[in-house]
Parts: C-alpha cells; sequence; structure tokens
C-alpha cells in the first residue's frame, strides 16, 4: 500500500488544522479530518469556471475573481476560457496554501501563479471585493464554502447574508456573472439571489467525469444589463 504523505500543515483563523496532502499522486485537502477537494474530483470546479465565463456578450480584457484558490482547477479553466489581456484575480484566506501551490503543486497548477494575467490577493475574499470597488469584475467565482449555510470559516456568513450578496452585485459590471459552489442543495439561496437583484439559475455538477450521479450544486447569478 502506498503511503499518505503530509506536505503542508496550518492553521485556519479559528483555529481548524489545515493539510495539504498526496497519495498515489494525487493531492488533496483536509480541513479537521474532512476531505475539502480533491486533484482527482475536479469536474464541478471546472464547471464553476465555465458557468460563470458563459457571457451573452463576450467582454474583451475582463477581469474575473477567483475566490479560492485550492488547488487551481477553477484559475486553469479561467485562463483557458479568457483572452490573452484579461485580468484574473485571485484571492486567497491562507498564505500556505499560496506557498504549498508554488512549492509543491508546479507540476499540477501551481506554475499559473505567475502568468502575467493572474493578480494574487492573499487575504479575505470579502476584502479583495471592497477594495477593487463597484462595476469592477465581469465575472466571480466562489469556491471558499462548502455552500451558504455550510461554511468552511464562521465569518464567511457575511459573503450569504443580503448585504453581502449585494456587495456582490455591485461589484459586477452589467451583464456579470457570479457562481457559488455548493457540495448539497441549498434551497433558500435562489431566493436569497433574487432578492440582491440577481437573474438566477441552479445547476447540478458531478464531482468526477465518471460519476454516475450529481452530487454538487451550482448557483449562478447574472446581473441586469
Amino acid at each position: 500500500m502506498k503511503p499518505t504523505t503530509t506536505l503542508g500543515e496550518t492553521q485556519t483563523p479559528d483555529g481548524s488544522r489545515f493539510l495539504l496532502l498526496e497519495h498515489d499522486g494525487n493531492y488533496y485537502f483536509k480541513l479537521n479530518g474532512t476531505q475539502l477537494m480533491s486533484s482527482d474530483w475536479t469536474e464541478s470546479e471546472l464547471l464553476l469556471a465555465d458557468e460563470v465565463c458563459r457571457f451573452k456578450k463576450k467582454p474583451t480584457a475582463p477581469r474575473v475573481l477567483v475566490g479560492g484558490l485550492g488547488l487551481g482547477f477553477s484559475l486553469k479553466r479561467v485562463l483557458e476560457l479568457v483572452d490573452s489581456q484579461a485580468e484574473v484575480w485571485v484571492a486567497e484566506l491562507l498564505p500556505d496554501v499560496v506557498r504549498w501551490n508554488r512549492d509543491y503543486l508546479q507540476d499540477l497548477n501551481g506554475k499559473l501563479l505567475d502568468e502575467k494575467r493572474v493578480k494574487i490577493f492573499t487575504g479575505d475574499v470579502y476584502d479583495c471585493i471592497k477594495q477593487q470597488g463597484r462595476g469592477y469584475f465581469n465575472a466571480i467565482l466562489m469556491d471558499v464554502d462548502n455552500g451558504p449555510t455550510a461554511l468552511v470559516q464562521p465569518k464567511n456568513s457575511r459573503l450569504y447574508n443580503f448585504q453581502g450578496l449585494q456587495l456582490f452585485y455591485d461589484s459586477l459590471k452589467p451583464g456579470g456573472r457570479v457562481s457559488f459552489w455548493a457540495s448539497d442543495p441549498e434551497p433558500a439561496f435562489p431566493g436569497q439571489l433574487k432578492r440582491a437583484g440577481f437573474l438566477v439559475e441552479e445547476i447540478q455538477a458531478k464531482s468526477h467525469s465518471r460519476a454516475k450521479r450529481f452530487a454538487h450544486r451550482l448557483y449562478i447569478g447574472e446581473k441586469r444589463g
């Protein structure tokens, strides 16, 4: 049996134990013993990028925000979809996750952090959005929690209340799109997005391409314009 190797360990702001592990060529994150994501299960992360970059009118030099670096698969897909003049922000709360991508995951997606279109914001995605101001982004991808009610960090609740969703709405250009990843259905969330002004879609997503059932949900909000 091949061993599991701990490549990195850190603490989240609330004191939780966060690990990067490798087993038989597969990389994955664990939070307090629960697996969050894996380099073998990327289908929904790619779809998250596909949906948010599906503009009715494709912008030139779009500005896209990826909320949560993770293992870099959403970032990789965004870079495949946008043009050479795009500005792709990555907001990652944990500095160690950025460092691990550079140190251990170069052959996965880590090298993308040095791509000229990429800008790294090491801190809370909420602060990144506020810092850039109104009407800055064409698209925002959110994969920082297991869903609006399944929070990885308790502080993230401010992202999903009415004021938080209004922040997303205001930060987008007309016609801009935001996508939220959820591990399970969130029945109340489409209504919350609508109250914040968004046109809303709910999409079922598989965890990997060979999966026989839809395991996750994506919630897409589009700003009228």
